[in-house]
């Protein structure tokens, strides 16, 4: 299920012709859980695209108040993640967990409908973001355990490239439901709810419930004493105590204290896009298809920049993309009168996503065992939501106080600080980094 290892270790099958079996690029569980993300996306991306139109300027909301929603909806994930995680690995059971976050997020959509003030509108968001949480970890370490070692940013990038795509649908279909249909919101929030029940489908119809042999299968050439064909041996669940271990561990805590460092000077995507529309003049019926630029241009380079990281270093390529987002905010705070500002940081807003996305759970895959993969993904991912959620609140107060230009400026002088210290902190030669599994050759780690 794997990609062919030219070395060809002893115990691989052999072709007919004697050579090596070729075997799919990508595994078949990392193909299935994209196409779900990809129909989830769809959904989810259509209701983000229209969702900081519908709260400022259909209901009213100050950029303060935005501001909470925003954190809102970034943060309650964070906080979830972590126990999403932590159940994944203590039941042995990735799926169901993935499932349940997946079918609330889907229950929620249609409550939209129904919310149209500031409190039921959080309350939704807030309970749509549950299922996000719960969701996440599972979902990426059913992809690591699927995969090689060698191969996890490859893996991950073809996932992300797959969830990009829904991303790209979904605003394209909010645009044509709001130039087509009379009450253009809640047909938008209609439509998303359907397709989201769409995604549970094919998670419970075609992603496998368990991870597959994997790199943490069992050996080569196992045999049962009874004669029965080898089967992986499910692990004793994980406790607590086992959990909270991995802080011990020197790396994972500089991952987790970068990514949240980062985190907490990365503006979200929809301050991100009304503060273009600030800068730029663009008018609000395009607004919904903003999100389509960044989506594009991850898609196009999601695989490749996961590749690449596994080949230099995903230190390398993870710091590269948190600088194309600093050259990003600098267009926005210089605002030149250039038609093309709003696709040049666009661009840089989809490298930026291309080289973070996937590069950071695969880099945190690389050191955390397989049995607390999922408690140690949500572990940094917890990190890195929670200082957004910070973010956006800050943000939010900043904008509403000195106005759009001194507040991105301020999460700009941030993040170039924040850069800084995590080159440092995640440098190949620091305390607990040696060996370094980010460092080492292909087909070493």
């Amino acid at each position: 299920m794997y990609l062919a290892d030219r070395s060809a270790p002893a115990g691989a099958k052999t072709a007919p012709d004697g050579g090596p079996v070729r075997a799919p690029a990508v595994a078949s569980a990392v193909l299935a859980l994209g196409t779900v993300s990809l129909i989830t996306d769809v959904s989810s991306e259509m209701v983000t695209a229209v969702l900081p139109l519908y709260l400022v300027a259909g209901l009213g909301l100050s950029p303060l108040g935005f501001g909470a929603l925003d954190g809102v909806y970034n943060g309650v994930s964070a906080l979830v993640q972590l126990t999403g995680g932590h159940l994944a690995d203590r039941v042995r059971n990735h799926k169901l967990i993935a499932g349940i976050g997946y079918g609330l997020s889907a229950l929620c959509k249609p409550l939209l409908l129904l919310a149209h003030s500031l409190g039921p509108v959080g309350v939704v968001l807030a309970l749509e973001r549950t299922g996000k949480g719960l969701r996440t970890a599972p979902r990426d370490a059913l992809i690591s355990l699927s995969t090689p070692a060698e191969l996890q940013g490859r893996a991950f990038g073809v996932h992300r490239a797959m969830d990009t795509t829904g991303a790209l649908l979904g605003p394209l279909t909010a645009f044509f439901i709001l130039n087509m249909a009379v009450g253009g919101y809640d047909a938008v929030f209609g439509v998303s709810a359907c397709i989201a029940v769409l995604g549970v489908v094919v998670l419970m119809l075609f992603v496998p419930s368990g991870a597959g042999p994997g790199p943490t299968g069992p050996a080569p050439g196992a045999v049962d004493p009874g004669g029965a064909s080898p089967g992986p041996a499910k692990p004793d669940a994980v406790n607590v105590r086992e959990a909270l271990a991995l802080l011990r561990q020197p790396r994972l805590r500089a991952l987790t204290v970068c990514a949240a460092l980062l985190g907490l000077t990365t503006v979200s995507d929809a301050f991100l896009y009304l503060l273009l529309q600030d800068r730029s003049g663009i008018h609000e019926q395009w607004f919904p298809l903003l999100p389509l630029g960044t989506a594009a241009v991850f898609l196009l380079l999601a695989v490749p920049a996961g590749a690449l990281a596994d080949r230099i270093g995903r230190r390398t390529v993870f710091l590269t993309g948190h600088a194309l987002l600093l050259a990003g905010y600098g267009l926005l705070l210089w605002a030149p009168h250039w038609p093309a500002l709003p696709w040049l940081v666009l661009v840089l807003h989809g490298m930026f996503y291309a080289a973070t996305d996937g590069v950071l759970p695969a880099a945190v895959a690389a050191t955390v065992p397989a049995e607390l993969r999922a408690t140690g993904i949500a572990l940094v991912g917890t990190g890195r939501a929670l200082a957004r959620f910070g973010c956006s609140l800050a943000i939010g107060a900043a904008w509403t106080l000195w106005g759009a230009g001194p507040a991105l400026a301020a999460a700009a002088a941030g993040l170039c600080c924040c850069t800084a210290v995590a080159g440092f902190v995640l440098r190949p030669d620091a305390p607990g980094s040696a060996p370094d599994p980010d460092r080492l050759p292909r087909g070493t780690r």
